[in-house]
């Protein structure tokens, strides 16, 4: 049994959109994320390092390598 073709069009138009909401989705998760994975399933641990990296570097997802705590980490607690 053949298709009509009037219904191609619409089907398109609505999978183009799946497309597109998908694509920005995506783009803005990963803009959020300083260009990485979004992080799921996340417990206490992970939730403590994520502050502390924003503590030691400003951003969530930034890490360092310096084994000595910058002076400014001393003063920027969550808790003042």
């Amino acid at each position: 049994m053949p298709v009509p073709f009037e219904s191609l069009i619409p089907f398109a138009i609505i999978s183009g959109m799946f497309l597109v909401t998908g694509t920005g989705i995506r783009y803005a998760q990963t803009k959020r994320n300083e260009g990485k994975v979004a992080r799921y399933s996340l417990d206490d641990w992970d939730r403590k390092m994520l502050q502390r990296d924003k503590q030691l570097t400003g951003t969530e997802r930034g890490q360092i390598d310096d084994p000595v705590a910058p002076a400014e980490f001393k003063v920027n607690s969550a808790w003042k």
